[in-house]
C-alpha cells in the first residue's frame, strides 16, 4: 500500500511539473510575441520618421500622410482596456499570442477596477480559458476557419466570461466535464482550474458544444 502511495505521488508530482513548464512555456511564448511586436513598431517608427524628414518643407504633404498615418493606427489598435490593469496584463498577453497564430479574435471586456474576488485568480480563470480556446483552435486542420470571441462584463452584480472559439471534429466528454487533448502535458487541468475557482467564489460554469463552435461561460458574483 505504502509503495501505491508512494508511485502515485510521484506521478502526480510529475504531471504537475509538466503542467508548471507548459505554464512557462506558453509565458514565454507571449512574452516573445509581445517583444516581437514591439520591434515591429520600432521599424515602423524608424520608417515614418525619415518619411517625415523627407518631406520637411511640404506643409501639405505632411499633413496628409500624418492623417494617413492616424488612420492606420487608429485600425491597429487592438490593447483592451478593460479598467483592470491585471485583467489588461493577462488578456492582452494571451490575445496577443493567440493573434500570432493566425487565429481570428473578437473581444469585448470591461472590469471594475477594484474587485473583492483575487484578480490572481480571475487572471487564472481567464488564462487557463483563451489558453484552452487557442489549443482548440490549433488542433483543427489547416484550412479551416478559426476563430476565437471573448465578452467580459459586468450582469445583475455579477462578473459575467463568455470565450467561444471553432472547434474541428468531436470534443471529448466525460460524465459532464468536457475533455482537452490527452497528448498535452497537464491534460484537463487547466479546465479543472477554472471549475475549482469558480466553486471557491460560489459561481457557475457553464459548457456548450455544438455545431463547430465549443462555448464557457462563468458567472462570479462581486
Amino acid at each position: 500500500m505504502g509503495l501505491r502511495n508512494l508511485l502515485f505521488g510521484k506521478m502526480i508530482d510529475r504531471r504537475i511539473a509538466e503542467y508548471q513548464n507548459d505554464l512557462i512555456t506558453k509565458h514565454c511564448q507571449e512574452v516573445q510575441n509581445i517583444y516581437k511586436t514591439m520591434r515591429g513598431w520600432r521599424h515602423d517608427y524608424h520608417n515614418h520618421i525619415q518619411a517625415l524628414l523627407a518631406l520637411s518643407g511640404d506643409e501639405v504633404r505632411t499633413r496628409e500622410y500624418l492623417l494617413k498615418l492616424n488612420a492606420d493606427l487608429t485600425q491597429v489598435d487592438t490593447v483592451l482596456k478593460t479598467g483592470n490593469v491585471m485583467v489588461d496584463a493577462i488578456l492582452n498577453s494571451k490575445l496577443s499570442l493567440i493573434q500570432s497564430k493566425k487565429i481570428s479574435v473578437s473581444a469585448k471586456a470591461v472590469v471594475p477596477a477594484e474587485l473583492k474576488l483575487s484578480e490572481i485568480d480571475l487572471c487564472a480563470i481567464i488564462g487557463n480559458l483563451l489558453d484552452n480556446a487557442m489549443e482548440a483552435c490549433l488542433r483543427q486542420p489547416e484550412g479551416e476557419r478559426r476563430f476565437i470571441r471573448v465578452f467580459i462584463g459586468v450582469l445583475k452584480n455579477q462578473l459575467y466570461i463568455s470565450v467561444s472559439n471553432s472547434a474541428g471534429g468531436e470534443v471529448k466528454k466525460s460524465g459532464r466535464t468536457y475533455l482537452t487533448s490527452k497528448d498535452k502535458p497537464g491534460h484537463g487541468f487547466g479546465l479543472m482550474r477554472v471549475d475549482r475557482l469558480a466553486e471557491k467564489y460560489e459561481g457557475y460554469v457553464n459548457r456548450q458544444n455544438e455545431e463547430g463552435v465549443f462555448a464557457t461561460e462563468v458567472m462570479l458574483p462581486l
